[in-house]
């Protein structure tokens, strides 16, 4: 029998020191790492990451403003805000039941026409307001981010359909009608160049709205005329709302007060209405009477204009053919605007403003005032007016240069005229001579540089003032701007093609218009515009109309400024080039008499024959060769197509109204251009008097 040894002590268990000591420093560093971590985060990276939480708790809510209305000068509306509907689903808020939901669907269908199940989850994309997807795809596309976010479904719908969606609505939970407003133009194509439309934020803008508090896919910005124009004044300010939301979307209260939009400003423009439909249907008429006379398409292809040369006020202005910027409304379909933009005719263009033509004879009026200005002619002088001329077209100052021809648009000349009555009748001949000179008769004429700097002075060569944007400088050109551009030196055959406006000279017939109104005006240049008051929305004036002086050409050293602006054409070649400062005011009565007898006896006078109201004008028959004249074979040399120009304003005595007339490839300007600005002088005239019988004007 073995007995257990009891006695033998219990051996000690011990630790040695460097595993202890091992130990403890590795617990220490661990937690040196977690307060090191606890300390980056919750002090050095704290107030970020408490930002990060309150963007995930906080949401801010744009609440959109709403866009000032667009009145005439008669407040007649040319934009304003309807309200459109549109069935939207908010997933959250759908029953539980699938079948039941199912069931809302189908119901939903047959109203609208949409199929509850059309297009592919995993390959299509939701667009708002777009169709192609099926509702339970829009439902699920749109709303599996944000739950708790509205999907349009249909938009701008029936307001029965609407209606009958908002009677259902209490059985079908979370189907809802949202209202939101969109932008009409009642009067539509008529004013369509000058109201423009709205469209949505382009994508590569979208950072410099977003600083403005714009919210792009769903505020529109203006995309043309008076919408674009004034952006700032019609847009007003969107409001905020900033609430807290849970995890999946769900706003569970305010955070603080709600800031509301401020709405836009209205605007009242300074057209009338019934005179831009007179305007309008003239053009239209007169250019299909002319294609039914001739048997073919004489243009489809015009701009009328008509200001107050007083104050600068445009009463009118169409540009034809225009577009229907109602079909902008809702958004842009794109077919329609592959249309417009394929349209060789360039329907979007405002051709008032931005289209440059050769001006031809209405140019005259330039080197007229030029001429008699800086003593070229006087106007007691005859100038013998054959009907061609012989110069020796030269390149350089030694250049013994080779023989050209000159002619006149009426083949036999008009002998011996003087000054007025080579406006009267447009003599190309003594516009010629006025402009380069000629032999003994003239010895010294106008010069290129001396045209250019008195074109400056009646608002040629550079940007019009008025408040539209797409608009056009034309060109003035000089030698060294030929040398530039073209390769070759200036000729005296150039300067002579340029005093009756052809060559290179380019304008639009806003910049013609405003020559004429400058004339009229006795030398004061009123800034064209479109603009005539802004109001609140009470109907308050808070911007009156305040007519712009540019500049008076009898007073203002104008064409200094023009010299020393390299950018405006007339460079380095016409610095030396002698010139007066400003124009004497009989010079421009002498031109406003030689204007009136082109309606009495001149260029206008089969025209203007019956017309009651005394007028003053000038014709133009410019020769082109554009992209569309070659296209078609009709740059034949010596025989080129025309555009038809006529500008004439009214009464002669005391202007109050000034009219330009331009037919694209519409022949001779008299015959063509003529008849639709004595028709705007008498429609003018009689709105006026028909606003004076009723107490209105």
């Amino acid at each position: 029998m073995t007995h257990r040894n009891n006695d033998i002590p219990p051996q000690e268990i011990t630790l040695e020191t460097f595993r202890l000591r091992s130990f403890v420093i590795a617990l220490i560093f661990i937690l040196g790492i977690f307060v090191f971590r606890l300390f980056w985060l919750q002090i050095l990276e704290g107030p970020e990451w408490i930002a990060q939480a309150a963007e995930n708790r906080l949401r801010e809510i744009s609440l959109p403003s709403l866009r000032g209305i667009i009145f005439d000068r008669n407040n007649t509306i040319l934009a304003r805000n309807l309200p459109s509907y549109n069935i939207v689903i908010t997933s959250a808020y759908l029953p539980d039941d699938i079948g039941e939901v199912q069931e809302i669907y189908l119901q939903l269908s047959k109203i609208t026409g949409i199929p509850v199940h059309q297009g592919n989850v995993e390959t299509d994309t939701y667009t708002p307001c777009v169709p192609g997807l099926g509702i339970a795809e829009m439902v699920l596309i749109g709303g599996s981010i944000a739950p708790y976010q509205p999907v349009k479904i249909q938009c701008d719908i029936d307001p029965q359909i609407a209606k009958i969606v908002m009677e259902k609505s209490m059985d079908w939970p979370g189907v809802e009608v949202e209202v939101e407003a969109i932008r009409d133009y009642p009067t539509g194509e008529l004013t369509a160049i000058l109201v423009g439309f709205l469209g949505p934020i382009p994508a590569s803008e979208e950072a410099y709205w977003r600083d403005l508090g714009y919210i792009p896919q769903r505020d529109k910005v203006g995309y043309a005329g008076s919408e674009l124009a004034f952006q700032d004044i019609l847009a007003g300010k969107n409001g905020k709302r900033v609430v807290e939301v849970d995890v999946a979307g769900q706003i569970l209260r305010d955070v603080a007060p709600p800031i509301a939009p401020t709405p836009g400003y209205n605007i009242r423009l300074t057209i009338d209405t019934r005179l831009q439909n007179a305007a309008q249907a003239i053009l239209i008429s007169e250019l299909s009477s002319w294609n039914v006379h001739l048997g073919r398409i004489l243009s489809d292809n015009g701009v009328v204009i008509a200001m107050n040369p007083k104050t600068g006020e445009i009463l009118a202005m169409v540009s034809y053919p225009s577009y229907e910027n109602n079909r902008m409304a809702r958004f842009i379909p794109a077919y329609y605007w592959e249309q417009l933009n394929l349209d060789e005719h360039k329907p979007l263009l405002n051709h008032a403003i931005g289209a440059e033509h050769p001006p031809g004879s209405v140019f005259k009026l330039v080197t007229a005032v030029g001429a008699l200005n800086e003593g070229i002619v006087t106007l007691d002088q005859q100038i013998q007016t054959p009907g061609k001329i012989t110069v020796q077209e030269k390149f350089l100052a030694y250049d013994p240069g080779s023989s050209r021809e000159f002619v006149d648009w009426k083949p036999e000349g008009f002998g011996a005229l003087t000054f007025t009555y080579c406006i009267a009748n447009s003599s190309n001949v003594c516009f010629y001579k006025l402009g380069g000179g000629y032999q003994d008769e003239i010895p010294e004429g106008l010069g290129i540089c001396r045209i250019g700097a008195y074109a400056y002075a009646l608002g040629f060569g550079q940007t019009s003032p008025i408040e539209l944007l797409d608009k056009a400088d034309g060109l003035i050109p000089t030698p060294t701007w030929k040398r530039i551009y073209r390769g070759e030196n200036w000729s005296t055959g150039d300067t002579y093609i340029a005093t009756v406006g052809q060559g290179y000279i380019l304008a639009t017939p806003l910049q013609i218009l405003t020559s004429a109104a400058i004339i009229a005006n006795d030398g004061k240049y009123m800034a064209p515009t479109i603009l005539r008051e802004v109001l609140d929305g009470e109907g308050n004036v808070i911007q009156p109309f305040e007519p712009k002086l540019v500049w008076d050409i009898t007073q203002d050293p104008i064409i200094d400024e023009y010299l020393s602006d390299e950018e405006n054409t007339l460079l380095r070649s016409c610095r030396d080039v002698s010139h007066k400062m400003t124009v004497e005011p009989w010079v421009l009565d002498a031109v406003q008499q030689g204007m009136h007898l082109a309606v009495l006896q001149g260029t206008l006078k089969k025209e203007f024959e019956g017309v009651t109201i005394a007028a003053a004008g000038k014709t133009g028959t410019a020769e082109y060769c554009d992209k569309y004249a070659m296209d078609s074979n009709l740059c034949t040399p010596g025989n080129w197509p025309t555009h038809a120009w006529t500008v004439a304003y009214a009464p002669y005595d005391d202007p109050e109204i000034v009219v330009i007339a331009f037919v694209y490839h519409g022949g001779e300007g008299a015959s063509v251009a003529g008849p639709i600005v004595r028709r705007m002088l008498e429609a003018y005239f009689e709105i006026k008097a028909i606003d004076a019988a009723s107490g209105g004007f």
